[in-house]
């Protein structure tokens, strides 16, 4: 695998080189100061994957990954050793393209090294295994009993590359008084999770928070799953996490919370599966389409990477394809019906 370092800091580019050439079949395909210098580099030799510094000169690593996603298209993954005050320019680059985020330290060493060092190995190592499972693409109810709350239709969410953008477009078209619950699972490090929660609560009028073991959909509230265990409903409908299945290399699945979710949702509701790398999600809209409920997916005009809505495709698992802007829409007329219609999505990468 052939990986590109960009960034302008010579700790952090001493620690990115030193994580690649540790890594077996693995090198370092060229080096870049600057976003420019990156965007250039990429298009006359394009690597396996991009590790992406987030604040640099001359071009930062929002608009590099911009205009790299345009023109020459390949995984980027986000590495930055600031984090305060970074989130937000995180979830931009996240939603051009960037497949992910990971911290490093700034200084190359450190206490926290080895165990940044671990991360970054297996963000990198998941990144492979995507790209070994993706196919080619191109970058562009009845009250369940258990609940007091009033709640009568839920939806699920599931997103990766593209995903925070797409989140967000979808939720700021929701009104505030939305009569259903939103459960929402996004591919995300777990050191970004909260500060995803953050950004996203203030892109709409919906209170928007992780989701903790015990919590309940409520309606009007969107959940987002955090940490580094997969998000699931229970038997008893409240949200928990769990580390199994521990093969599964993106945390937290789509396909395990949607499961989850056919499994013990008592009623109908609405899925929706967004942008993203790999295949993660489509065996979920599968399984929440044969439960009845109506899915929806990306198409692959909108979506930043059209390889999730594309499985679920190919599955059967997607009748209906709408763009980004679509989907609130559609969410709304279908909950302004008083029911979730049985149809289905598709997408791709």
């Amino acid at each position: 695998m052939r990986i590109a370092i960009v960034s302008d800091k010579a700790p952090v580019m001493n620690f990115l080189q030193r994580a690649v050439m540790g890594l077996e079949d693995h090198e370092v395909a060229w080096i870049a100061l600057n976003g420019a210098a990156a965007v250039e580099r990429c298009r006359a030799d394009t690597p396996d994957l991009i590790l992406m510094d987030l604040i640099m000169p001359v071009m930062d690593g929002v608009e590099a990954t911009r205009r790299i996603m345009e023109r020459s298209p390949c995984p980027v993954l986000v590495v930055t050793p600031t984090l305060e005050g970074n989130t937000g320019r995180v979830f931009e680059a996240m939603g051009h393209g960037a497949l992910d985020a990971v911290h490093v330290p700034e200084t190359g060493g450190g206490l926290d090294a080895g165990r940044e060092m671990d991360l970054l190995v297996k963000k990198i190592a998941m990144i492979e295994k995507l790209k070994g499972q993706a196919s080619p693409g191109q970058v562009r109810g009845g009250l369940p009993p258990a609940f007091d709350n009033g709640l009568t239709t839920l939806i699920v969410m599931g997103s990766s590359t593209g995903g925070p953008k797409a989140l967000a477009e979808i939720l700021s078209g929701l009104p505030a008084e939305l009569g259903a619950g939103i459960v929402i699972v996004q591919h995300v490090d777990s050191r970004f999770s909260s500060n995803l929660a953050v950004w996203l609560n203030g892109q709409t009028g919906l209170e928007v928070r992780l989701a903790s073991t015990g919590d309940r959909p409520e309606q009007g509230k969107v959940f987002l799953g955090g940490g580094s265990d997969h998000l699931v409903l229970t038997r008893n409908l409240t949200l928990s996490y769990t580390p199994e299945p521990e093969n599964i290399p993106f945390r937290p699945s789509v396909d395990v919370f949607f499961k989850s979710v056919a499994k013990n949702w008592p009623s109908e509701g609405i899925a929706v599966l967004l942008t993203g790398m790999g295949r993660d999600g489509a065996e979920g809209l599968m399984a929440l389409k044969r439960a009845g409920w109506y899915t929806m997916a990306q198409n692959e005009e909108t979506s930043v990477i059209y390889g999730m809505p594309k499985a679920a495709r190919a599955l059967g698992a997607a009748s209906e394809i709408l763009a980004v802007g679509e989907v609130a829409p559609t969410i709304r007329r279908s909950l302004n019906r008083g029911k979730a219609r049985t149809k289905a999505l598709s997408w791709e990468w």
